[in-house]
């Protein structure tokens, strides 16, 4: 196949043909060729930047970040347990074993591992000095009592803390019956997590 004469800026036409279709030949215009080339720098100077400056954490590192804010703002806003909320973290096991995680670190010295008591009053009996509602003893572990040693717990441990050790503190005290209907509402503390 023979190429016929043309003008210099006629297409080139290779003289190959697949399934009766030629293909041109014919240079990448530069702004083509510019766009690509400048994709691949910026692909992998992004690259670089991202995995050997360690100055941008990965996408899931910051939506966990904004989740664990965003967890820990509700639960500093949000509404105070009642009796009903606190029995019910009592049946939950993770917040169990987290009560109980921090009941060792903070309460053991005085209530004993066991919560028998010891410093402080034994927690596993039915006798109730303060009250033995849940909302009761979640508000003795906010504001604690000055006459008797022991101290305010709210602005150390934090509302969500003290729910899980007071859903623990019911978990293990069979003697703590269920409410039967919604009690009010402790009152709201400015303690932090």
């Amino acid at each position: 196949m023979s190429l016929p004469n043309r003008a210099p800026n006629d297409p080139v036409l290779r003289p190959h043909s697949y399934d009766g279709i030629q293909e041109y030949d014919q240079r990448l215009p530069n702004w083509w060729l510019f766009t690509l080339y400048g994709a691949i720098i910026f692909a992998a100077a992004y690259w670089a930047y991202y995995e050997w400056t360690g100055h941008m954490e990965p996408g899931w590192v910051r939506v966990n970040n904004q989740i664990e804010a965003l967890s820990l703002a509700a639960l500093e806003q949000g509404a105070a347990p009642n009796s009903t909320k606190l029995w019910d973290l009592s049946q939950d096991p993770t917040s169990v074993a987290s009560g109980e995680k921090t009941f060792l670190s903070n309460c053991a010295a005085c209530h004993g591992i066991d919560l028998k008591g010891g410093i402080g009053q034994d927690l596993t009996d039915p006798e109730w000095i303060h009250g033995g509602t849940p909302i009761a003893i979640f508000e003795l572990i906010t504001v604690g009592v000055a006459t008797k040693g022991m101290p305010t717990w709210g602005p150390i441990l934090g509302q969500k803390r003290i729910a899980e050790v007071t859903a623990f503190i019911i978990a293990k005290n069979s003697t703590i019956e269920k409410p039967a209907e919604e009690e009010p509402t402790a009152p709201e503390s400015s303690a932090g997590p």
